[in-house]
C-alpha cells in the first residue's frame, strides 16, 4: 500500500485498474491460460476471463474448482507473473483514463486506485497512466488476506486516505468490483471495457454502466463522481 501523505478526510473516489484504467483483461486471460496449462490444467480462456477482477486467491477458485491444489498456487501465480511481465512494454491505458483521473482530482476527490493484481503488476500500469500527482494512494491484493468480491480492498482502500463509505464512491468493470464495492457500503460504477456486459453489472448493483473512462469522463458532472460529499463546518 502505498499513500501521497496525510490528509484531512474527504470524498474518495477509489478505482480498479485492469479492465477499468487500463486495457488488459484480455493479456491477464491470456497469462492465466497460458500459466495453467504449463501447470497441467487446460481451462478454456472465457471461464478464465470470467474470473479476471479476482485476486489469483479466488481466481484459481473460480476456474479450477475441485481440481484445485493449493500447494501449487503459489508456482501458477508466478508463473501466471513472470508471463504478464512480458507486456510491460506494451501496456496502455483507455482513452480518457489518466484524464479522468485528474478530472475526478480537480472535484475534490481523493483518487484511490484499489487493484486485486500484485503490488508489481499495479506498478507497472500505474507507471503507463501517468497520473502519479493526482493518486493519493495505492492498494493491491497483497494487501489484504481475501481479494475481490470480498469488501477488504475496498475497506482497505477507504482506510488508506482516512475516508468512510458513505463519503466514497467505486469504479469498476467486473460483477465482483461491483459486489465488493456493494459489500463495503460504496455505490460502483461500472464500465464496459473489461468486458462484462451491461446488464450484468446492473444485475450485481452498479448505480451507473458507461461505455468507458471517456464516456464517464464526459458524464462526470450528471454522475456520482460530479462533487464529493460536502462535511458540516467545525
Amino acid at each position: 500500500m502505498t499513500t501521497r501523505g496525510a490528509r484531512a478526510p474527504r470524498g474518495a473516489a477509489l478505482f480498479d485498474v485492469d479492465g477499468t484504467l487500463m486495457d488488459t483483461n484480455y493479456l491477464h486471460t491470456l497469462a492465466w491460460w497460458q500459466a495453467l496449462r504449463r501447470h497441467g490444467h487446460d481451462v478454456p480462456m472465457a471461464r478464465i476471463h470470467r474470473a479476471i477482477g479476482m485476486g489469483a486467491d479466488r481466481l484459481l477458485d473460480e476456474v479450477l474448482g475441485s481440481r484445485r491444489r493449493r500447494e501449487e498456487d503459489r508456482a501458477v501465480a508466478d508463473t501466471h507473473g513472470a508471463l504478464y511481465a512480458a507486456w510491460y512494454d506494451n501496456l496502455r491505458p483507455f482513452e480518457g483514463a489518466t484524464e479522468l483521473l485528474r478530472a475526478v482530482a480537480a472535484r475534490g476527490w481523493q483518487v484511490v486506485l484499489a487493484s486485486s493484481a500484485s503490488e508489481e503488476e499495479v506498478a507497472a500500469v500505474r507507471g503507463r497512466l501517468d497520473a502519479d500527482e493526482v493518486i493519493d494512494a495505492v492498494t493491491s491484493g497483497g494487501d489484504v488476506d481475501t481479494t475481490k468480491p470480498a469488501p477488504d480492498l475496498v475497506e482497505a482502500a477507504l482506510r488508506a486516505v482516512g475516508a468512510e463509505p458513505e463519503d466514497a464512491v467505486f469504479v469498476g468493470d467486473t460483477v465482483w468490483d461491483v459486489e465488493a464495492a456493494g459489500r463495503a457500503g460504496l455505490p460502483c460504477i461500472g464500465l464496459l471495457t473489461g468486458g462484462t456486459s451491461r446488464a450484468e453489472l446492473e444485475d450485481a448493483g452498479a448505480v451507473l454502466v458507461c461505455e468507458d473512462p471517456m464516456t464517464l469522463l464526459r458524464r462526470i458532472d450528471t454522475s456520482p463522481l460530479s462533487r464529493p460529499p460536502e462535511r458540516p463546518a467545525g
